[in-house]
């Protein structure tokens, strides 16, 4: 364990073998960090957060900072990351609004520069947040989704799983899983073929989604038919995830390339 002279821990701060922590870093609240984690000069760790293992936290990061939340009134929250994470330069995450409530980061994620997750956001594991892209509360990540560079995503939005979104997007609405997205007023482009290849799904599997993507978005149904439509043809595992999204979102799914529809309520919707 190596510890910068300058640093300054807090009396509460627990901390397992094998860490760094640089100059001028604060660790001020009811933490705790895992072995082998590194932090770097300037950063800010506080509030009640739990870092696992093997987790890189850069210069001036800030993390478990109280949310920018006006109904924020001063309770226990918490940021709980799990392992293998990296946060680079600025990054700043921050814990729950409601009382007992987290946000969540999962494993092997890496957030680039100035990227931010709001209070009570979810990430999965193996997601990659570009630099200055902003999370606002209550948004989820699913596992190695790409969320690219200068994008805002609204509120409750979801972004599934190997979902991909193109850079300088605002997104405010649900993306599917498998899907590239992206523009203002976010619409679905193609599947994610590039990131499909690379997670390892096979050639039936990226034809399923294929075929998936055109019923949704180039069908010209309405989202409950389009959601009929798959039941009714060849569901595999990656088309039932998909409709399980779809079914489950609140907000509507991303817009059909070259139009915008209502995303009318469908079974299983709030």
């Amino acid at each position: 364990m190596a510890i910068h002279q300058t640093a300054i821990i807090g009396k509460k701060v627990k901390l397992g073998n094998n860490i760094d922590i640089g100059p001028y870093a604060v660790l001020d609240g009811d933490i705790e960090i895992g072995d082998g984690t590194t932090v770097m000069a300037h950063a800010y760790i506080t509030g009640w957060t739990k870092i696992g293992r093997n987790n890189r936290i850069h210069m001036g990061a800030i993390l478990g900072h109280e949310p920018q939340d006006v109904a924020y009134k001063g309770a226990e929250s918490y940021l709980v990351v799990g392992d293998n994470n990296t946060f680079r330069e600025h990054a700043w995450i921050h814990r729950g609004t409601k009382e007992g409530s987290s946000t969540t980061i999962g494993n092997n994620n890496y957030f680039m520069g100035f990227a931010h997750a709001a209070h009570n956001c979810a990430i999965g594991n193996g997601a990659i947040v570009a630099s200055n892209t902003l999370l606002a509360g209550y948004v989820e990540v699913g596992d190695n989704a790409f969320v690219s560079g200068n994008i805002v995503v609204h509120q409750f939005c979801r972004i599934g799983r190997l979902a991909m979104i193109s850079g300088l997007s605002a997104v405010n609405k649900d993306v599917p899983p498998f899907m590239t997205a992206g523009g203002r007023g976010v619409v679905a482009i193609a599947p994610n073929t590039v990131g499909l290849r690379r997670a390892g799904l096979d050639l039936p599997a990226r034809s399923a989604i294929k075929q998936a993507y055109k019923t949704l978005f180039r069908s010209g149904l309405n989202t409950k038919q389009a959601v009929e439509e798959l039941r009714r043809g060849e569901v595999t595992k990656e088309v039932q995830e998909i409709i399980d999204f779809v079914v489950s979102s609140k907000r509507g799914i991303c817009n059909p390339p070259g139009q915008k529809h209502a995303n009318e309520d469908i079974e299983g919707t709030e």
